[in-house]
């Protein structure tokens, strides 16, 4: 514990999942910053798994990539998108890993032949986790979000971590935070507090006595709510906050958070001065937002639009790309099985109001014919497209088949023995048995082609760095055949040769990449990309 000045803050969750625990982090992270503070945030996951890399949607949503190539919960890109921090594979923990660590250890004879239990090794491998985090920064906060929810068995080494640190580095240093639910019983309409005293007790039994309570609410807490909150639950009536429903962006969540006094409470517990809140690029996002000047609708064909977290990134980074063109965005999420369906009746009627159309990333050969068929109305009816990784894969399949005359292109992924794999593995991953981080995974170079589209986009730069995660690549002994027919190739890696972006020059808009730039996207920075293809979209609407 090098930075004596550092002050933690730990975030626990009761009564119920999806409170929205990250989203409270991340806003706490961009309020403390606009009050002039250094800030970096920790996720810490209660999952055995090592990271949620190898996890389905399904289970848990979307994966996150950091710029150091970590996989990571999806509560990861909320940090980056709400604050300054640059997070790393340091800033996400999983239970996983810390026995992985421990169990390494102890093979190597490091413990000496004593007894490895989870008091104290376990817990000390995970306030190491934190203490490198707090070390390696100069920071002024390090806030970390415990996953999960009290009570659950899982949680509890990491909840007994932090009591740990909270009784060896002083109580001035610390504060605990723990959001919770105010149900509101609709027959009667009468909030009720008793989840939140249950989950409290749950808490103070594991030796965590909460100094704030943020409460999910309908509506804001009454006073009177608010006194009988603090009288059974121990905490003082100010730190007892509202944390309201609202029906606008998550991107006013922080002002509501802020109007509730809750980064004032937060610098007061550690007696700091508290600056006045200077946000004047979110200020500007948020106007745009309330005020748009214009209407585009964007239609996402994906294997997971039934899924609300599946692209989480992807729809964030629309939005910003909206706001910077001073658009209101629709998005209309089409499952890419149904056009397989009946893909002649249903796909102009699904597509027909949509100024652009936007393939996202994914595994596995389900939906794959409904992405490409999309696809092949965006190239032929001159819709702006936009393509992600996989959307790249299928957007050369289709320009094969269907140009090229290559009937049988393919993807390896899909048909191993396709007599033309447009799309193959990296040749050194052509064997593998781990599923786990064999990927091209994080940021990689990519060298920006003289003249190309993506070029101008990206303002005539001359590379650009972007995160990766993927397996298969374009077959580079097509590149000629392609580029005989139409197809430029904008971008590669330049160690590798590897392609990174395609584009088809002629149509309004037509660019797929490699990478995923949603990663990198933000309220206050929106990607070049994302931001050239809602323009494109505005374009296409106003003429159409």
């Amino acid at each position: 514990m090098k930075n004596k000045r550092v002050k933690y803050i730990f975030v626990t969750g009761g009564v119920c999942s999806s409170l929205g625990k990250g989203i409270s982090t991340a806003s706490l992270g961009l309020l403390l910053e606009g009050h002039g503070y250094k800030i970096s945030i920790i996720k810490m996951d209660p999952y055995i798994n090592i990271d949620p890399g190898t996890m389905s949607p399904y289970q848990h949503g979307e994966v996150y990539v950091t710029e150091d190539g970590a996989e990571t919960d999806l509560d990861l890109g909320y940090y980056e998108r709400f604050t300054n921090a640059r997070l790393t594979r340091k800033n996400s923990v999983s239970t996983g890993q810390i026995y992985h660590t421990v169990i390494q250890r102890e093979r190597r004879g490091d413990y000496l032949g004593r007894t490895v239990q989870v008091i104290p090794h376990i817990t000390n491998e995970i306030k190491k986790r934190i203490f490198d985090v707090a070390t390696d920064n100069d920071l002024d906060f390090l806030l970390v979000e415990i996953g999960g929810t009290v009570g659950d068995i899982e949680s509890v080494p990491f909840l007994e971590s932090i009591r740990q640190i909270k009784h060896e580095i002083g109580y001035d240093r610390v504060m605990n935070i723990h959001l919770t639910l105010i149900p509101t019983i609709s027959v009667a309409g009468e909030k009720k507090t008793k989840p939140t005293q249950h989950s409290v007790k749950e808490l103070m039994e594991l030796g965590i006595i909460p100094d704030m309570l943020l409460c999910r609410t309908s509506d804001k807490l009454s006073v009177e709510m608010k006194s009988k909150i603090a009288l059974f639950c121990n905490v003082s009536e100010h730190n007892v906050i509202s944390a309201e429903d609202i029906s606008g962006s998550i991107y006013e969540i922080p002002y509501m958070l802020h109007k509730n006094k809750f980064d004032d409470i937060v610098l007061k517990h550690f007696g700091l001065k508290i600056n006045p809140l200077k946000l004047p690029k979110w200020d500007k996002f948020i106007k745009v937002i309330q005020s748009p000047k214009k209407k585009v609708t964007i239609a996402v064909v994906g294997k997971y639009t039934s899924l609300q977290d599946a692209y989480r990134s992807i729809y964030e980074a629309l939005v910003h790309g909206a706001a910077a063109n001073e658009a209101e965005i629709e998005i209309i999420k089409i499952e890419s099985g149904e056009i397989e369906s009946d893909k002649k009746n249903n796909l102009k009627s699904m597509l027909k109001n949509v100024d652009g159309i936007l393939v996202p990333g994914g595994f596995g050969d389900r939906g794959i014919a409904g992405k490409i068929e999309a696809i092949k109305y965006a190239r032929k009816e001159k819709v702006p497209f936009f393509g992600i990784c996989l959307g790249l894969h299928c957007a050369v399949i289709e320009f094969g088949r269907n140009v090229c005359g290559l009937k049988d292109a393919n993807s390896t992924e899909f048909d191993p023995t396709s007599g033309h794999p447009v799309i193959s593995l990296l040749e050194e991953q052509e064997i593998i048995f781990d599923k786990g981080g064999t990927m091209r995974l994080g940021a990689f170079k990519c060298q920006l082609k003289e003249g190309s589209f993506i070029k101008k986009i990206y303002g005539n730069r001359n590379f650009v760095m972007e995160r990766h995660r993927h397996r298969f690549e374009f077959t580079m002994r097509y590149k000629e055949l392609y580029e005989k027919h139409g197809m430029a190739f904008g971008g590669f890696h330049p160690e590798s040769d590897l392609i990174e972006t395609i584009e088809l020059p002629g149509h309004p808009w037509f660019i797929a990449t490699q990478y995923h730039p949603e990663f990198k996207s933000k309220p206050t920075e929106p990607h070049p990309l994302f931001r050239d293809f809602i323009r494109a979209a505005v374009k296409k609407k106003t003429h159409s």
